[in-house]
């Protein structure tokens, strides 16, 4: 099978079982927090978006890996952990959940814009110069995009629950 179709499949098998598994088993278990304790799990896993800077590390990806996809990746995803970091510490504060979205925003952009230059590269025909990494785009990036997806949604419902408790209190 030609290597840049095993590479699609591994993304979509990663996006498909992380989905069922945040389907049958994060989301239930967020939802059932209280808001803004329902990120906490997720801000922390992102805090180890660290893992991204294995994209310059010497030795983990081949030093042919184009340093124009490997260092935007890399610094991309220390940016996000940083901002998922900051935003696990102010939680709760209006400042945590401003910080919040613009995590989620940024990270969600970060990983889309990561498969952009690995496209531009055609990184699917050669996924060998990812090394080690290989597991971060297929494994962890699929969960990552995931997760985001699940952050929206709970600050877009946390919003609407207090707007609607809001509009209450007042009549």
């Amino acid at each position: 099978m030609p290597s840049p179709a095993l590479f699609g499949i591994s993304v979509a098998f990663g996006l498909v079982v992380w989905g069922a598994v945040a389907w049958h088993y994060i989301w239930p278990a967020l939802r059932e927090r209280p808001s803004p304790e329902n990120l906490k799990p997720i801000l922390l896993l992102h805090g180890f978006r660290f893992l991204g800077l294995a994209f310059v590390a010497p030795g983990v990806v081949s030093a042919e890996l184009p340093a124009a996809f490997a260092q935007p990746v890399a610094y991309g995803d220390l940016i996000t952990a940083i901002l998922a970091l900051l935003a696990l510490a102010t939680l709760g504060t209006r400042t945590g959940t401003v910080l919040t979205w613009v995590f989620n925003a940024f990270g969600t952009a970060d990983l889309l814009f990561a498969f952009y230059l690995g496209s531009r590269i055609s990184l699917p025909d050669t996924q060998g110069l990812l090394g080690a990494g290989y597991f971060i785009l297929t494994a962890y990036v699929p969960l990552l995009l995931i997760t985001h997806g699940l952050v929206f949604r709970i600050l877009v419902r946390t919003r609407v629950v207090a707007q609607s408790r809001s509009k209450l209190s007042t009549v």
